[in-house]
């Protein structure tokens, strides 16, 4: 069966997939011609995110749910980039991701880099972990990323418990760093991810509404929750046209 970080490793060229993977991909790419775009310009508002996070607000704790295959510049390259101290727990499901996580766990010798095989339908677990409390200082701001994840939790009250649940435990001065897929974008994903379930990748996209209702209660940092490439776009992000994204996302603090 195909899995969503291999779909998405294959999509952005990658070479750690499956048959099921690479037909599942194509498939969405014949509904929907933009895909690798869209999925570039996700990997590339990580980064944008990662090093306004860590340049901008001196954020040096991370955790990163749903990081599908190392695919570089990773978050912690990003980040310890700025600075060589910050701390990265990396979580995901997919037991690949696991055998190649080595590419995630290369970090500078005065900071520290993570990874925990687990599911975001499970929180508590995640936030349990001896990895997260052994890496990261919960007295101390940390950014949470759930970047092209969360549409990977199709019911709408399941995904906003989660994310508030994340948050929870997270200090004063900690942020929140999400995007998914919106079905209002001038995408029009609809098609996309029906093909998506048909391959037993259940997925689900929502409502401009929707997704800025993940940041309730946070202060949305400028611009606000948009079409990725529209973040603090950078050259490659500028050319990008609007009808070639389906993600949108934003960046908040926890007040």
């Amino acid at each position: 069966m195909a899995h969503s970080a291999r779909v998405y490793d294959y999509l952005l060229g990658g070479k750690d997939n499956y048959s099921a993977d690479r037909e599942a991909a194509e498939e969405i790419v014949k509904i929907a011609p933009y895909m690798r775009t869209s999925m570039r310009a996700s990997r590339n508002f990580m980064v944008r995110v990662a090093r306004h996070l860590a340049a901008d607000h001196g954020v040096r704790q991370f955790l990163d749910i749903g990081t599908g295959l190392p695919t570089s510049p990773n978050l912690h390259e990003v980040v310890q980039d700025v600075d060589p101290t910050a701390r990265i727990v990396y979580v995901d499901n997919d037991p690949i991701v696991l055998v190649h996580a080595r590419a995630l766990l290369t970090s500078t010798p005065e900071g520290r880099s993570r990874y925990i095989q687990a599911d975001l339908g499970e929180p508590d677990a995640i936030l349990t972990a001896p990895e997260v409390h052994e890496t990261l200082n919960l007295d101390e701001p940390v950014a949470l990323c759930l970047l092209t994840v969360i549409h990977f939790i199709p019911d709408d009250d399941q995904a906003l418990r989660i994310v508030r649940r994340l948050l929870e435990p997270l200090p004063s001065g900690s942020f929140l760093a999400l995007s998914t897929i919106n079905i209002e974008s001038a995408a029009k994903p609809l098609n996309a991810l029906k093909k998506h379930n048909e391959h037993g990748i259940r997925a689900k996209g929502r409502t401009m509404a929707q997704i800025t209702s993940f940041f309730d209660g946070l202060e949305l940092v400028e611009p606000g929750v948009t079409a990725v490439h529209h973040w603090r776009p950078d050259d490659e992000a500028r050319k990008i046209n609007d009808s070639q994204v389906s993600i949108y996302g934003g960046l908040a603090r926890k007040p």
